[in-house]
């Protein structure tokens, strides 16, 4: 798809990968971008400087994404791109609250959810309509030191590709942004172990945004802006156990790392 003329709207967008790709789509030509996010200072600020418009999002509220819809649909008429983005890290195991599970099941899972079951009536009436979900390299490959970081971005995985295979023949495009490190907020908070890891190769958010115009220009459904994630599922796939093994040496690692820093 190419992104002249249509209408985007990018949630999370006020910071980080959103931020990025918010400029981007507005310098190749978009009709329109709503930067759609809970910081709504940053959000009016970037909207001004790129001519769009700006909405107050909690996309873990499902209320608060039936207004971004309606309010961009009412500004715009249709919504082309809908760029479910927004997203929250934390560690911990099984053990982590229930609070803090359900909150980042919310965030992570559910506001891909929501956004589906509110622009997908528009986009099957019209034929035509394209979804990308930002989940992470960890909705494929399992994230070390966060269980709910992992599970909630496999199931945005999930919930993307189950989206591409139900619609994909009604017009449909589906595409699943997978990063591994970028220099956000989230990266920048999680010092000591895989952050650590994850910073040693970590990519600006600009250049996520390019691979994302990229991968929708040619309508990928994995965009994948570390490439080596490709081989890394290609050995998780070839000999599960030992892919399995080998993240355990990993983790390993990480532990003796920190025990050598203290």
């Amino acid at each position: 798809m190419k992104l002249r003329d249509k209408v985007a709207v990018v949630t999370g967008g006020a910071n980080g990968i959103g931020r990025a790709l918010c400029n981007r789509f507005a310098a190749e030509g978009t009709r329109a971008v709503v930067v759609a996010d809970l910081d709504i200072d940053r959000a009016d600020q970037l909207a001004n400087e790129i001519g769009g418009m700006a909405v107050e999002t909690n996309v873990g509220d499902e209320a608060s994404i039936i207004n971004l819809v309606r309010r961009t649909t009412e500004a715009y008429g249709v919504i082309d791109l809908f760029c479910s983005n927004a997203g929250i890290g934390t560690p911990g195991g099984a053990d982590e609250p229930n609070e803090i599970w359900q909150r980042i099941w919310e965030v992570n899972v559910m506001a891909h959810v929501y956004a589906a079951r509110h622009v997908l009536p528009g986009m099957l009436a019209r034929g035509e309509g394209y979804i990308l979900a930002t989940a992470s390299a960890a909705g494929l490959l399992s994230q070390i030191g966060s269980a709910p970081y992992s599970v909630t971005k496999h199931g945005a995985v999930a919930f993307a590709e189950w989206l591409s295979i139900t619609h994909g023949d009604a017009g449909i495009k589906v595409s699943c942004l997978c990063p591994q490190g970028v220099n956000t907020d989230l990266l920048k908070k999680s010092a000591g172990g895989p952050g650590d890891f994850l910073r040693t190769n970590a990519l600006e958010p600009d250049d996520v945004a390019d691979a994302v115009v990229k991968g929708i220009d040619e309508e990928r459904f994995l965009i994948l802006p570390h490439p080596e994630v490709a081989e890394y599922m290609r050995r998780k796939a070839t000999d599960y156990d030992r892919w399995l093994r080998g993240m355990r040496r990993l983790q390993a690692s990480f532990r003796t790392l920190s025990s050598n820093a203290q």
